[in-house]
Order: structure tokens, then C-alpha cells, then sequence
């Protein structure tokens, strides 16, 4: 009977398990507990511009992680590599790391809040979000700095003090908190 050196098996399986030929140096690096195929199918749905780069399945025959499971994907959201892993019930998602999303216009936080928070994803304060997988999200429109760095003080805190108040970013009403000033 031969033996399976399963180490040597995945290796061989994908010789590009980390190398996308990316010139990005840091990549996001998710631990799930089992669901990245869902996961990525979810992701690259949700942002624009967004792909799957690469796929690994394990063999069947691997103990308790086999049956063709995918257990790492590679995807880019708009530009950006993640890497999900299948690592089991070990870790979970706080919201001490978050993902910022620049958003140009309302259109686009109200879509993206929308896709993030659906089928149980949670709403927070500030633009924050946590998505259906625990992952945390910060979904900000850009004129937000712009507003709140205003060299006048009383306009950056009138927009600061609307902001503290939202969930989903609103512009028309930080606009308005800042022109009261």
C-alpha cells in the first residue's frame, strides 16, 4: 500500500499556492472557519472591479480537511489581494482590524453598506459594519476627511458630532453640519 506524504501532495497539487505574480507586499491573510468558497463567491459579488486569482482544493484523501474542500483562495477586491483560509473554528474576526473602504459618492456607501449587511451582517456606528463572516468593515466617504479637517474648529465639529451620531455615513447631513458653522 502506498503512503501519501500530504504536505508533498499539496504542494506539488499548486506550486503557486502563494505567488499570484502580484506586486503587492502585504496581503490580507482571513482565517474562516470552513466557507471560503462561499466567501469568495460573497466578495467578489459585492466590490467592483474584483476577481478570483487562484483556488486550492486538498485532496480527498487528506484527514478531516479532504473532498475537493477548497481550503485557500486568492481573490482581488478593486485592486486588492486577500488570501481566505479554511482554518477552522480556531480564530474569529474582531473588530481590532477592519477594512477602510474610500468611497467617492453616497450611491456607493449606500450599495456597499447594503451588500455587507445583508443575510446578517451588523451595523455599527460611524460607518462601521460587520459583514455575515464577522469581518469588520469601515465604509467612509472621502469627504468625510475632507469636512473634518477643515482648518475652522467649529465646522470640523459640527461635522465630527453628526458623524458620531450615524451608523451608514450620510453626506448630505455632514454637509449640512458643516455649513451651520
Amino acid at each position: 500500500m502506498e503512503t501519501t506524504n500530504h504536505a508533498t501532495a499539496i504542494a506539488e497539487s499548486d506550486s503557486e499556492l502563494f505567488s499570484t505574480g502580484s506586486s503587492q507586499k502585504i496581503t490580507p491573510f482571513l482565517w474562516f472557519d470552513g466557507k471560503v468558497e462561499e466567501a469568495v463567491n460573497f466578495y467578489t459579488s459585492v466590490f467592483k472591479n474584483s476577481e478570483v486569482v487562484h483556488l486550492n482544493s486538498l485532496p480527498g484523501d487528506v484527514p478531516g480537511r479532504g473532498g475537493d474542500k477548497v481550503m485557500i483562495a486568492t481573490i482581488r477586491l478593486n485592486g486588492v489581494e486577500f488570501m481566505l483560509l479554511n482554518g477552522g473554528p480556531l480564530f474569529k474576526f474582531t473588530e481590532a482590524i477592519s477594512f477602510f473602504v474610500h468611497c467617492k459618492t453616497q450611491e456607493e456607501v449606500d450599495d456597499l453598506w447594503e451588500k455587507l449587511t445583508a443575510e446578517g451582517g451588523e451595523e455599527s456606528q460611524c460607518g462601521w459594519l460587520k459583514d455575515k463572516y464577522g469581518v469588520s468593515w469601515q465604509i467612509v466617504p472621502e469627504v468625510l476627511g475632507k469636512l473634518m479637517g477643515d482648518p475652522n474648529p467649529e465646522k470640523a465639529k459640527n461635522v465630527m458630532n453628526a458623524m458620531l451620531q450615524m451608523r451608514k455615513i450620510d453626506i448630505e447631513a455632514l454637509q449640512q453640519a458643516y455649513d451651520k458653522a
